[in-house]
């Protein structure tokens, strides 16, 4: 196994601890049309304007510290994006719903974000433009997120989650839309669940404690939950679909129109990182322990999310279905036009 040097002026933001994230992001996204920046560095954008020949071509990336952004800290480590002839700087923000209003203002160039809140935004007539794919659903019978529930609960399926409490980091946005699908796809009713916002981090305690009687969790809190004896009722995402990309990189369609040769360059250099982030997996669990908190035997543990440059339009489109039908966004888009 290849050992990692981290480059510390550029992983200075992500030594943030990743146990400290919290459920902020559907507030933030209320400030989604103003000019703020969810973590500083307001007015920074340098990504606008070619660099000189020879000279790499700065470019801000937001980004959220946690196992599904790993292809990109890889392809930084691994000198992919300066081979496309970008210096990379990554920041990091509390999650993807919060990263639009960086992109908006021009902090940052690009960013992370679920698919869903890229709609949202959209939705809210906020003009982005996906330019790669970011995270996809595992490959297997297991997933990297899960609804879960206590050994002793009596929830033993989706459908069994009608009339309970279930905790997602944000309400109305990828974890209640594909929870509500999947309670539907078991022949339950969806409107009779109660859903709480609780991060990620916060779950766990919730599950244990009786606040919630299921919880929604992605790893590495997925194999916490299952150390303390828990255990998973559904796979919320690939009930929807086993091919559902969850999560993009995307730009303004400012920014797209622009600097075109920057968004290629980025593109290309995101789309190599991704498939060298999926024919290497051991890479993956290390570079994961350089900007999270999560410990080596956790790492090992952990379900992986698949990395691919190619979108599945078809599962794609069934989550845009699923946002509308459960009004998340007033109309679904047309993801054969939406993804690139």
């Amino acid at each position: 196994m290849t050992s990692i040097t981290p480059r510390a002026s550029r992983r200075a933001l992500a030594r943030r601890s990743f146990m400290g994230l919290t459920a902020m992001a559907a507030i933030a996204f209320t400030a989604a049309c103003g000019s703020g920046s969810p973590s500083g560095g307001a007015g920074e954008q340098s990504g606008s304007g070619a660099a000189a020949e020879g000279e790499l071509q700065t470019v801000n990336v937001g980004v959220i510290p946690i196992v599904d952004t790993a292809a990109i800290w890889l392809g930084e480590d691994e000198g992919i994006f300066e081979k496309h002839g970008l210096d990379l700087e990554l920041q990091t923000a509390s999650g993807g719903a919060a990263i639009v209003p960086g992109v908006v203002s021009g902090d940052y160039d690009f960013a992370f974000s679920n698919l869903v809140s890229i709609m949202v935004a959209q939705d809210k007539g906020i003009d982005l433009k996906v330019v790669a794919n970011g995270v996809t659903a595992a490959d297997g019978d297991e997933d990297f997120g899960a609804v879960m529930v206590k050994d002793d609960s009596p929830i033993q399926s989706a459908k069994d989650l009608e009339g309970k409490t279930v905790s997602v980091n944000n309400l109305s946005n990828i974890g209640d839309v594909t929870i509500k699908s999947a309670i539907k796809a078991d022949g339950g009713d969806p409107s009779s669940v109660e859903f709480m916002e609780i991060g990620f981090p916060d779950a766990p305690a919730a599950l244990e404690s009786g606040q919630v009687d299921a919880a929604w969790v992605l790893e590495p809190f997925l194999t916490s939950v299952l150390d303390q004896g828990g255990r998973v009722v559904a796979y919320n995402h690939t009930a929807m679909d086993p091919e559902l990309d969850i999560a993009a990189y995307f730009t303004s369609a400012q920014t797209a129109e622009q600097d075109p040769e920057l968004v290629q360059k980025f593109t290309d250099a995101m789309n190599e990182s991704l498939e060298f982030a999926q024919a290497n997996p051991d890479r993956v669990r290390e570079i994961v322990g350089t900007y999270t908190q999560i410990d080596e035997e956790t790492r090992e543990k952990m379900i992986m999310p698949r990395f691919k440059a190619e979108f599945n339009v078809e599962a794609d489109q069934k989550l845009a279905d699923a946002a509308a039908e459960y009004g998340v966004v007033g109309t679904a888009p047309d993801m054969s036009e939406m993804l690139p």
